[in-house]
């Protein structure tokens, strides 16, 4: 599986709320604005025009463009670290602000069934498409996972 993969497997409507959900300022904090700008294919960045590219975006997602879904995919992580601290916290993952080593030997936090835990415990602290873009996002990135995880209808009990 791919981070396109991921962005595909959710859909166009979650990855509308995504792109919605980037933090222009957070961009800038992390040093990622410029770049991420470039990649986009973007001559002016700010809310207004992610969400007028939401298209394009997708189209792109959907050619599998594979550099791009990656920024896309740290854009949309960097603007969420409360949400990411959260969730690794819960896990037991030692990070810093969200950042944890990579080198980090996952097997030991991402037991089976943790993605149900995590959504368990988040879905109604969080939006939906974030929380799910982030859990594929750690099985995309630790555990090389070979499907797109969407939640039973028991996860959310």
């Amino acid at each position: 599986m791919d981070i396109s993969d991921v962005f595909l497997g959710l859909g166009q409507d979650s990855f509308a709320q995504l792109i919605r959900g980037i933090s222009i300022g957070k961009l800038r904090t992390y040093q990622i604005y410029e770049g991420f700008k470039v990649r986009a294919h973007l001559h002016k960045l700010n809310t207004e025009t992610l969400r007028k590219a939401v298209p394009r975006l997708w189209e792109r997602i959907a050619a599998r463009e594979e550099e791009f879904a990656r920024d896309m995919g740290q854009a949309v992580l960097v603007s969420h670290l409360d949400m990411i601290g959260a969730v690794l916290d819960f896990l037991g993952v030692p990070h810093e602000s969200g950042f944890f080593a990579k080198d980090l030997d996952a097997d030991k936090f991402f037991t089976a069934g943790w993605e149900d835990r995590v959504y368990g415990q988040f879905h109604s602290t969080y939006p939906e498409a974030l929380l799910l873009f982030y859990i594929n996002h750690l099985r995309w990135e630790l555990l090389h996972a070979a499907d797109v995880y969407r939640p039973t209808s028991s996860s959310a009990a």
